[in-house]
């Protein structure tokens, strides 16, 4: 008999490795559904997240290997984000005893805090009875991550939902000092994975509003750098202003496409917060970078853009500013430009 169960051990064994990566990630990863609300939701309310590019027609393998990615660096779910979860915990432990006896309000909320740390992120995650994430595979409510549906090939979008805030920058941060220290292994399919701190549409109020707010956190953030404080800007709007036609009722959207124009307001709106910051191309310590997302099932000429505001360790300066690749040659696993 335990000859037969190493005759089939074997067998597994020798089956995964005739895998494709597909066919070895779909057998521990079920493949979320898109969220056909969030492009909406994007419309009204500012979101964080992220925007994964990746190999074209390798989609589903890095939507899976982003999955696995995000397992080990996000580790509060629901439970730990949102204050309605947060007021049923303590609910529930009110009326629990602990040791015979009921834990009163101060070590209840003790209690409840000490479950999700202040910015919902850890680095490896321990071995435990549960996945540290938790992705909308099969229509469940109130998932941590929603897979958003875009136009282009070569982009994955994730978000977050609008009451779910954690600090995006420094999980992508963790994830390039682990790829470069070479303690995760090598990525496959996920070639870039830009932190969105926030969105909002493409229309001047609303982007200096964005940038501004984005800014000050940063400089609260780090309040050691030296001045004058050196800035960049990135903007990337992946061929979409030559697919739209934009509404008369929005030109301001129509301007905005202009790089340059698009290009002096956020920098206008730097300068209103550091008055003697310098632009710097080559080692910038602040960049702003601005991403137009290519959402799915949205109203003709609605435009959306993501922004973050980046320490330099988590950016590229060369041969443009953007995100650190986390694959060795972009180019040769078909990263769309």
């Amino acid at each position: 008999m335990a000859v037969a169960d190493g005759e089939r051990e074997t067998e597994t064994e020798l089956r995964k490795k005739e895998m494709t990566p597909w066919e070895q990630h779909s057998a521990v990863i079920s493949i979320p559904r898109f969220d056909y609300n969030a492009p909406s939701s994007l419309l009204q309310h500012s979101h964080s997240g992220f925007l994964i590019t990746c190999p074209i027609k390798r989609e589903k393998s890095a939507t899976k290997e982003a999955i696995s990615l995000f397992a080990k660096y996000i580790q509060c779910f629901n439970s730990c984000n949102s204050e309605e979860t947060i007021a049923s915990k303590r609910r529930k432990l009110s009326e629990e005893n602990v040791d015979g006896e009921c834990v009163n309000g101060e070590e209840r909320e003790e209690a409840t805090a000490s479950s999700c740390d202040a910015n919902d992120v850890a680095g490896d995650v321990e071995e435990g009875p549960s996945s540290p994430v938790k992705v909308d595979t099969y229509g469940d409510t109130g998932p941590l991550l929603k897979l958003v549906k875009l136009t282009k090939s070569g982009l994955l979008l994730f978000i977050f939902a609008k009451n779910i805030c954690p600090n995006v920058v420094e999980i992508v941060s963790k994830i390039v000092r682990s790829v470069e220290s070479g303690s995760s292994g090598s990525l496959l399919w996920c070639n870039r994975i830009f932190p969105i701190q926030a969105t909002c549409s493409l229309n001047e109020k609303e982007l200096r509003e964005v940038v501004s707010k984005l800014v000050l956190q940063f400089l609260k953030d780090n309040q050691e750098l030296v001045r004058p404080i050196k800035f960049a800007i990135g903007y990337n709007r992946r061929g979409i202003e030559t697919e739209l036609n934009i509404p008369k009722e929005a030109p301001n959207a129509l301007d905005l496409l202009d790089r340059n124009k698009c290009f002096a307001i956020v920098a206008s709106a730097v300068k209103d917060i550091v008055s003697d910051s310098v632009v710097d191309l080559k080692s910038p310590e602040l960049s702003v970078l601005i991403e137009l997302l290519p959402l799915s099932g949205v109203p003709k000429g609605s435009l959306v853009v993501a922004v973050s505001v980046l320490p330099r360790n988590v950016v590229s300066a060369k041969p443009k500013l953007c995100i650190k690749a986390l694959v060795s040659d972009t180019k040769t696993k078909g990263e769309k430009p």
